[in-house]
């Protein structure tokens, strides 16, 4: 049974929008408990005019003990930080702030830890390999940058927003020289090892695919960020083409103790550690009730 929220339980929304899709909860709190602290993260939807404000008032509250961010805040709330973590400094993108000990506000980005040691968990070593990124926002900026830095030889980055995937391309190209970075205004024929979707399309009924999987080499490994549903449209069609796929949930499996420990929760980060990935969310769901 979980504990009585009281007047000194410590609050970490997950400030987004939307937040139905949300699965940070679950697990953030299976902690919590099995940790016995005090504390409970809890989805909350925010207006894009209010965004800004709402969070710098919220970091402002005793009770707030940081903010998770997801879609579509992780660039927007970039703009309150002081004190980046690299991750969040190289892109311009955070999924976690909190007020520092000074005051001032940090924040990190953590997807891009989770997203490759959830591949290299599942057997997908990205060193060496060609990749196809849809998507150039906060989750696909994280997602890039840690991609190069785990060593891929070729990065295709595609966005409706071409001067979106134009800008990241170049920007990373400066900081990744061993690697060729480029940014594709369409997505036919593309010759790639792996494929990501790090966009929110297939989180919604009728959403259109993001990329087509009959346009994929065979034997592309074909990867969606998308934690909800667990297997989105674009999975279910690579699997049906015979493509191996990668789903989204593995990507915060991974990010735990990271996010934990940037909170201040080095109890709860280390009880994280002791179960072992890739099945960390689905264990600590199940078994801490």
């Amino acid at each position: 049974m979980a504990p009585p929220v009281s007047g000194r339980t410590l609050l970490f929304p997950v400030v987004g929008n939307p937040v139905a899709q949300v699965k940070a909860p679950l697990a953030f709190n299976a902690l919590f408990r099995r940790a016995g602290i005090d504390a409970l993260v809890v989805p909350l939807e925010l207006q894009p005019a209010s965004v800004l404000d709402t969070c710098r008032g919220l970091l402002d509250s005793g009770s707030i003990g940081g903010l998770l961010v997801t879609v579509p805040y992780k660039k927007t709330l970039f703009e309150l930080v002081a004190q980046p973590g690299e991750p969040a400094r190289l892109v311009g993108a955070v999924n976690a702030i909190r007020r520092s000990a000074e005051g001032a506000i940090a924040g990190d980005l953590f997807d891009g830890i989770g997203f490759v040691a959830g591949l290299r968990a599942a057997g997908h070593e990205p060193a060496g390999r060609k990749v196809l990124l849809v998507g150039a926002g906060g989750a696909g900026s994280a997602v890039a940058a840690a991609l190069l830095s785990a060593g891929v030889a070729w990065l295709g980055l595609f966005d409706v927003h071409t001067a979106q995937a134009e800008a990241l391309a170049a920007h990373l190209q400066s900081r990744f020289s061993g690697s060729t970075v480029v940014s594709l205004r369409t997505l036919s024929e593309v010759d790639c090892d792996i494929a990501v979707n790090a966009t929110p399309l297939g989180m919604k009924p009728g959403d259109p695919l993001p990329l087509d999987p009959a346009a994929l080499p065979a034997g592309t490994l074909v990867v969606d960020v998308i934690m909800q549903p667990a297997e989105t449209p674009l999975l279910r069609h690579a699997a049906q083409r015979g493509l191996p796929v990668h789903p989204g949930r593995p990507m915060l499996d991974h990010q735990l103790p990271a996010y934990l420990d940037f909170f201040g929760l080095p109890q709860a980060a280390q009880l994280a550690r002791h179960v072992a990935p890739p099945c960390r969310f689905q264990l600590l769901t199940q078994t801490f009730p």
